[in-house]
């Protein structure tokens, strides 16, 4: 049977009434599955909130009408607006350079000054904070082994601000917030929900980590948001494609949408600049770290397989080979040789400055090189810049007191302390009267509750993805690892916690979902009433939580001291310590 006439048989079994079976089963809540029309199917509407919520409110129809739309960036702006609030409140403070700043926030200087990181006194932390307008940035190149685009971020907010510790964390203190912003409106696209949407971001507004690399100068949570961006880039392009062929099919005299094989199968898809806009998000984001390589290959692959379920929706009888014929190439060009490039581009300052390390390799150790006819000496010189960082990376397995086995990241099993001092009694803010020294730490950890209903909506997640085939849940999962399962394979390597903020608008996003299946699908009865109140109050519950959670630890993001016995009492798990 073909595509048409399945669907013209459920055109006709909605029209009539429901079996017997059905309707015997009503009267114990049974809800018959809604038949879906295929524009729907292939660009979902929007969930709008029930009329008994404008009655409550008491707003007519049309005002109600305009808060619908209103709240489709009023939500989400209010929830950025709250998160910017807590990630800028005294983002100066501690004043000090903590953990990796030491490398970051020197090289960013040395970026924006001179288009190279400079090899910096292994002492001058002090004299930076102490007088940052006297310490010159050194000429002689560094040895680095990440790419310049987190620091260009960085250097950015030193330029507006200062080589300061507000100055350094400035930019990605900004693009924390943006984040939110972002995941708020990638939820609501994706469930088709302003609420689940704003849950999201909100869930994320208040996530430990994500909070604390918001508020410190390292290159992951720059790393992040330009894997959000790819990945809000390509949720755009899905709709946009999916809503061109569904423009492309034709109507029935009914002015239903019906399937179609020639069109599904042959249709050009036309330019799509959203998912060119992806491929230049994801070459910023290995430009910034190289792990968004893996991201680039999951996001590539994910897009393709869109493709493929959008031309089998629309009546395909083989999408796959559809797909190779039609989307496959230009899905390569418009996203792989971007990112390339984009990579490229992004050592602009190093190719041009003439003085970077290994700048003149190509020249001096390198000028026998078989290959020197083919490629110019600075390309040359940036390949083999980019092995020895490669070697470096793979090699990279001394100990460290806070490296932990990617196993562990998911449960928080081992968190990353940033700062830490112990002031005395009447010090830095140590309560006078307390009868032992106080605690201040900065410490990056999620929120532990966020984080362990996280491993619940995570297995929520793959089983509506293996035995409901939902295909947000299996851009969830996919998401989430590309950010986490490439770490597996270098256990031996020395890795932390925080390398986990990658894939946490993810895990928002599963949580999110969970709490919307806890909700319920609205019905109509006394039994679904009943099902949505429990529902309600199990989800605002755990939101709650969450919420009281990211409060309690809130001294251990921010570095406020505190009585050494209510720190002791945050060190939930042993490995904490």
């Amino acid at each position: 049977m073909t595509s048409t006439a399945h669907e013209a048989l459920r055109g006709q079994d909605a029209g009539k009434a429901p079996p017997p079976w059905q309707r015997r089963l009503r009267r114990f809540g049974y809800v018959p599955r809604p038949v879906t029309g295929l524009r729907e199917r292939l660009v979902p509407p929007y969930a709008r909130p029930s009329d008994r919520l404008w009655t409550v409110l008491g707003a007519p129809p049309a005002a109600a009408r305009r808060l619908w739309l209103l709240a489709a960036w009023g939500g989400p702006l209010l929830v950025a607006l709250v998160a910017g609030l807590l990630r800028f409140w005294n983002l100066g403070r501690p004043h000090a350079v903590i953990f990796d700043e030491t490398y970051y926030a020197k090289d960013a200087r040395a970026l924006i000054e001179q288009g190279y990181e400079g090899s910096w006194p292994k002492d001058v932390d002090a004299s930076i904070l102490r007088n940052p307008d006297a310490v010159a940035v050194p000429v002689d190149p560094g040895y680095v082994v990440h790419p310049p685009v987190g620091k260009w971020v960085i250097g950015l907010g030193e330029q507006l601000f200062g080589f300061t510790p507000f100055g350094w964390r400035f930019m990605v203190a900004v693009l924390g917030t943006l984040s939110v912003l972002m995941l708020c409106r990638i939820g609501r696209r994706l469930f088709r929900s302003t609420f689940l949407g704003c849950l999201a971001g909100a869930l994320m507004a208040v996530d430990g980590l994500h909070f604390v690399m918001s508020r410190t100068a390292l290159l992951d949570q720059v790393l992040m948001f330009f894997v959000l961006a790819a990945f809000g880039c390509l949720l755009v392009d899905r709709d946009r494609t999916r809503r061109r062929l569904a423009d492309a099919l034709p109507v029935d005299a009914d002015g239903l949408l019906r399937p179609d094989a020639r069109i599904a199968a042959t249709l050009r898809l036309g330019p799509r600049p959203w998912r060119i806009a992806a491929g230049l998000t994801l070459g910023l984001a290995a430009a910034t770290k190289w792990n968004g390589l893996y991201v680039l290959a999951a996001f590539g692959v994910l897009t393709v397989l869109w493709d493929v379920g959008a031309r089998r929706t629309a009546g395909a009888y083989r999408p796959y080979e559809s797909v190779l014929r039609r989307d496959l190439l230009p899905a390569f060009v418009s996203t792989v040789p971007v990112a390339i490039a984009t990579y490229v581009v992004s050592w602009s300052g190093w190719i041009l400055s003439g003085k970077g390390y290994f700048r003149n390799w190509a020249a001096t150790e390198g000028r026998d090189s078989s290959w020197s006819w083919l490629f110019p000496d600075w390309w040359r010189s940036l390949w083999h810049y980019e092995s020895e960082v490669y070697g470096f990376h793979v090699n990279l397995t001394s100990g460290h007191t806070y490296e932990s086995n990617p196993w562990s990241w998911i449960v928080l099993g081992r968190p990353v302390s940033y700062f830490y001092e112990d002031p005395a009694a009447g010090k830095d803010g140590c309560p006078a009267g307390t009868a032992e020294k106080c605690a201040r730490e900065v410490l990056a950890i999620g929120t532990p509750l966020l984080w362990w209903a996280a491993c619940f909506a995570l297995l929520y997640v793959l089983w509506r993805w293996f035995f409901r085939r939902d295909w947000r849940a299996g851009a969830i999962a996919c998401a989430v690892a590309a950010g986490w399962v490439p770490w597996f394979h270098y256990q031996e390597r020395t890795i932390f916690l925080f390398y986990a903020v990658v894939f946490v608008p993810f895990l928002c996003l599963a949580v999110a979902m969970m709490i919307g299946a806890l909700l319920g699908p609205p019905g109509t009865g006394e039994a679904a009433e009943r099902r949505r109140t429990i529902g309600a109050v199990g989800a605002g519950v755990l939101v709650l939580l969450i919420i009281w959670n990211f409060i309690y630890f809130w001294p251990l993001y921010t570095g406020q001291s505190i009585p050494m016995d209510d720190w002791r009492d945050r060190m939930w798990l042993d490995t904490w310590v």
